[in-house]
């Protein structure tokens, strides 16, 4: 499900020759990529490859040995608190406080974000996500489902430009799966965000993702669309292309990892 005209949308990431390397190890290695407002960019390698490590510059949690991240046309290193103003995150290993109820959670969290007129906006969430039953329910005690949702809820609070996921969706059923991949498309094809997705499901890349980028040993080392990008390496899906991707590298494009 493409996004149309998607070059017309100006960048919400800019991303320039990052890097991040740990004595002589090199987890991310002069990696440059661009997330345009409306797209959905799919980021994908093998464990190791430098996903997270990737992500994590971007959110600014590690600190780049060299290179840029641009949000919004903010430069992270420069104002940090004004870019990631701008962002949000979600992922599968990073539940909200447990002891904290659907609705106490996504009031701090809109507290923190300073989200003008809070309560209309947790309302809307709450309607958004079907989770105004479980508005007073400690968050610990929900399904992997309503977990999931509550997360989502809580990315999209500040409306932001640049949204982050990182396997939004592991461990979760295939009806709850496909329900937050039309909740996250529809957010991102509306015009208001940008989204960086992780995932090591490739049918759901193929279903949610315009464009993918392939990482392997910390570089891109392939970049297309993931539903013509393995006819053009002689794969016949995105799987069996990310399976040589984590096998035999140096087949793919005569690169050098």
């Amino acid at each position: 499900m493409p996004v149309t005209e998607i070059s017309n949308y100006h960048s919400v990431l800019e991303v320039r020759h990052l890097r991040k390397a740990y004595s002589k190890v090199v987890a991310v290695d002069g990696v440059s990529f661009a997330v345009r407002r409306g797209e959905i960019v799919g980021l994908l390698g093998p464990n190791g490859a430098g996903k997270t490590t990737t992500i994590s510059m971007v959110l600014g949690v590690l600190e780049p040995t060299a290179g840029t991240v641009t949000i919004d046309g903010i430069d992270i290193s420069a104002a940090r608190s004004a870019a990631l103003a701008r962002t949000n995150f979600a992922a599968s290993y990073a539940p909200l406080p447990g002891n904290l109820t659907v609705y106490q959670n996504l009031k701090v969290f809109g507290m923190l974000y300073d989200v003008p007129g809070l309560a209309t906006r947790i309302e809307e969430l709450l309607q958004e996500f079907d989770l105004k039953k479980f508005e007073h329910t400690r968050a610990g005690v929900l399904s992997s489902g309503e977990q999931s949702r509550l997360s989502l809820a809580k990315a999209m609070l500040n409306l932001p430009t640049l949204l982050l996921l990182d396997e939004p969706t592991a461990s979760l059923d295939p009806s709850v799966a496909q329900d937050l991949r039309l909740r996250i498309r529809r957010f991102a094809i509306q015009g208001h965000c940008g989204v960086l997705w992780t995932s090591h499901n490739m049918f759901e890349v193929e279903q949610v993702c315009d464009r993918v980028l392939m990482l392997s040993h910390g570089r891109i080392l392939l970049e297309g669309n993931p539903t013509t990008l393995p006819m053009e390496h002689g794969k016949k899906n995105l799987e069996e292309l990310f399976i040589a991707l984590a096998r035999e590298p140096l087949s793919l494009s005569g690169a050098t990892p």
